[in-house]
């Protein structure tokens, strides 16, 4: 008797096609090329996620570092100063609030520079 798997071999190639709809050239259509696409994506999908937050930490630190030079300090004065002063606040809330409430920076500002000066 043989064996007839049409039905289950054109889902899988559907749920392929799928995901990789959008991809370009052969990766769309042809299975082998879609298939080691989509093995691809999935290492660049965990390696970008990293990335990510490696980014974000640079955006937060370059805003940091703006806000600190408009108020008279460098970044790395600054991130001292916070230490020295017992003030453990990270660099997404700082972020936050050099973009958001500068007067709320500028009284941190304040903290850390007399907690240098001390």
């Amino acid at each position: 008797m043989r064996v007839k798997g049409s039905s289950a071999s054109r889902r899988k190639l559907k749920k392929l096609f799928s995901i990789t709809k959008g991809y370009w050239g052969r990766k769309k259509n042809v299975y082998r090329r879609a298939r080691e696409a989509y093995l691809k994506s999935l290492t660049r999908m965990f390696h970008d996620r990293k990335l990510r937050k490696r980014d974000f930490r640079k955006l937060w630190i370059t805003r940091i570092n703006a806000a600190a030079r408009a108020n008279g300090m460098r970044y790395s004065a600054l991130i001292n100063g916070l230490k020295k002063a017992n003030i453990s606040i990270n660099r997404k809330m700082l972020a936050d609030l050099a973009v958001n409430d500068a007067q709320a920076f500028a009284q941190l500002v304040i903290k850390a520079r007399e907690a240098l000066a001390a």
